[in-house]
């Protein structure tokens, strides 16, 4: 039978665009159900803050009856904005080992995205870089943490024999604290041990009483130091809202830190690392019922590595020993709490300060990802 492409425009086509990976890779070990209760939120345009500066549509193909494949076309007025382009996004990619599909899906995207004048797209993205993103291309036998995909090795065959081509990689790595200072260059340990002595800049745990405000400071920060990074789009206060709500699932005081001037309380450098609920996830099976919510009660338990997902400091502070004060953080919280070690990621391929710094900390790259991108030629058809 061909493959059919149609928009989900109902409850029924929703939850058969949720359910396809939980058929597709059931008997993967790898792979990390989430909590269809979640993707649900996710999704909706009433309570995913990405939608107050942003438009998208799902896509779900078929054969027949059967539910072969899936994907997003979307687009982030933010992020045309911020980087002076007319690109759009696809993401939530999964599919069924088949070109033909693959194909579909992509051309469907395309023809979403054309027809509202975009002249590039990206992915995937699910919806943005800060969520899941990219294609799984070395890794396969490692579980995904706390906000990463997992792909079985075909998803990348299909997406380069379709035409799409490489815009950037991005690395995972690993640590773990045994040893761990030992193998730092003794100039970087005394640089993070003498921060406050010598440029007044202290490191402060922030509260969850308080995460919302001490997420300003964090989007504060962030939108300084990730400002030139590729795919960068800065947070908005309704983006920080939507963020302080996911965080304070995982929220853990040993590990949500604020470099800032001991005098003005100025924030200078941020480090966001999080215990790694797929760790529970696992467990609960995509469902709270019947037995989900007691391994979620039981999660401080459960979750034993950690992702350092943000790690960034203002660009006038670099020169100051505050990336290494919170790295030398982040070693003491793992001598005090069952988290040992974990991620550190994604890092851009072109950032080489960070990747050599990862090699110089012993740390282990094991997970690449991949964005892709293919232009798009100007469509003739009336926007739908």
């Amino acid at each position: 039978m061909a493959v059919e492409v149609r928009p989900v425009e109902t409850g029924r086509e929703l939850r058969a665009f949720i359910d396809l990976p939980y058929r597709l890779h059931a008997s993967a070990d790898c792979w990390v159900p989430p909590l269809r209760t979640e993707r649900r939120l996710f999704l909706s345009r009433r309570f995913n803050a990405y939608f107050k500066h942003a438009t998208a549509q799902l896509f779900v193909a078929r054969r027949g009856p059967r539910v072969v494949g899936r994907i997003s076309a979307q687009i982030d007025r933010a992020f045309n904005e911020h980087q002076d382009n007319t690109w759009g996004m696809f993401g939530f990619l999964e599919l069924e080992d088949d070109p033909d599909v693959m194909r579909a899906l992509l051309e469907a995207g395309a023809g979403w995205l054309r027809a509202r004048g975009r002249d590039r797209m990206v992915g995937p993205m699910d919806f943005t870089m800060n969520d899941e993103c990219g294609v799984l291309i070395e890794g396969f036998d490692r579980e995904p943490m706390i906000k990463q995909p997992w792909h079985p090795p075909y998803y990348a065959e299909l997406c380069e024999g379709a035409g799409l081509t490489k815009a950037v990689d991005l690395y995972t790595w690993e640590a773990y604290i045994a040893g761990a200072r030992e193998r730092l260059a003794p100039a970087i340990v005394e640089l993070g041990q003498r921060l406050e002595a010598d440029h007044g800049i202290r490191i402060r745990k922030m509260s969850r009483r308080n995460l919302r405000r001490e997420l300003d400071v964090f989007g504060e920060t962030y939108n300084e130091a990730w400002k030139d990074n590729w795919g960068f789009v800065p947070y908005s206060s309704d983006d920080l809202d939507h963020y302080a709500q996911e965080l304070q699932l995982v929220f853990d005081r040993h590990w949500f830190m604020v470099a800032e001037k001991s005098d003005s309380g100025e924030s200078v450098g941020v480090c966001i690392t999080v215990p790694d609920i797929n760790q529970v996830l696992k467990r609960m099976q995509g469902a709270i019922l019947p037995f989900g919510w007691w391994h979620f009660l039981r999660r401080q338990k459960i979750m034993t590595r950690v992702r350092v997902g943000f790690l960034g400091v203002k660009p006038e502070y670099q020169h100051t020993g505050v990336a290494a004060a919170l790295y030398l953080e982040n070693f003491d919280m793992a001598e005090l709490t069952p988290q040992k070690g974990g991620e550190m990621g994604w890092i851009l391929e072109s950032n080489t300060a960070i990747n050599r710094g990862m090699e110089g900390i012993g740390a282990k790259r094991i997970k690449r990802y991949r964005v892709y991108e293919r232009e798009l030629t100007p469509s003739t058809q009336p926007m739908a």
